[in-house]
């Protein structure tokens, strides 16, 4: 990022698999002042010539999962990319974070680079209602492997183990539970009316770009 030294306004997007987190994320991205970073776009985006996507090629080869630190230098190098090709502007907008962090570690080494203002939990206690969405999504987009049962319980089975243990690494006053079972409107309602009730919303609303 350009200044290391300041931590950028961000917003959180957690959720199970099926709870609608990128969908989400990707309607708050269209809005001027919210500049959505799913994990996906970060590895999308990779330019596998570089040294870190040299590193990031080693560890996708073999299969492995990339480290934790990898991880975050990918996503840094890719904020700065999109920040000096003016997609995002760190002086006006707020990140919205979807897929990263995806676990405790991860959240520890991002607060040298973000200030979480609103961490968003889109609770869906309904396995059975987020199996279904997930079954959908997966035939939608042709991907039959990701449709069978073993694989939708073992993806909420990692969710619960590894990612959900986020919320509790962040404040409860900056966290906000949000009905993810309601339409996708009301969802973007209820997250919309929390954040533009922030002070941090308010004040970087007067910057002029």
């Amino acid at each position: 990022m350009e200044n290391q030294s300041v931590r950028r306004p961000a917003i959180l997007i957690l959720g199970a698999p099926g709870s609608g987190k990128g969908t989400q994320g990707k309607v708050l991205g269209t809005i001027p002042r919210f500049f959505h970073c799913a994990c996906g776009d970060v590895f999308r985006s990779l330019d596998t010539r570089t040294e870190l996507g040299q590193k990031f090629v080693e560890y996708s080869s073999k299969g492995e999962l990339v480290p934790d630190e990898l991880t975050i230098e990918l996503w840094k190098a890719q904020i700065s990319n999109w920040a000096d090709s003016h997609l995002y502007h760190p002086d006006a907008d707020t990140l919205v974070l979807d897929g990263i962090p995806r676990n405790t570690k991860q959240a520890e080494i991002l607060e040298q680079y973000i200030d979480v203002q609103q961490v968003f939990h889109l609770s869906c206690p309904d396995r059975e209602e987020l199996a279904r969405r997930m079954r959908k999504r997966a035939l939608r987009e042709n991907r039959m492997d990701d449709a069978s049962d073993e694989v939708i319980e073992q993806r909420i089975k990692t969710y619960e183990a590894e990612t959900k243990p986020i919320l509790d690494f962040y404040p409860d006053s900056i966290r906000t539970d949000i009905n993810a079972a309601q339409a996708p409107a009301n969802v973007l309602k209820d997250i919309l009316d929390k954040y533009l009730s922030l002070e941090v919303y308010k004040e970087m609303s007067k910057v002029v770009v």
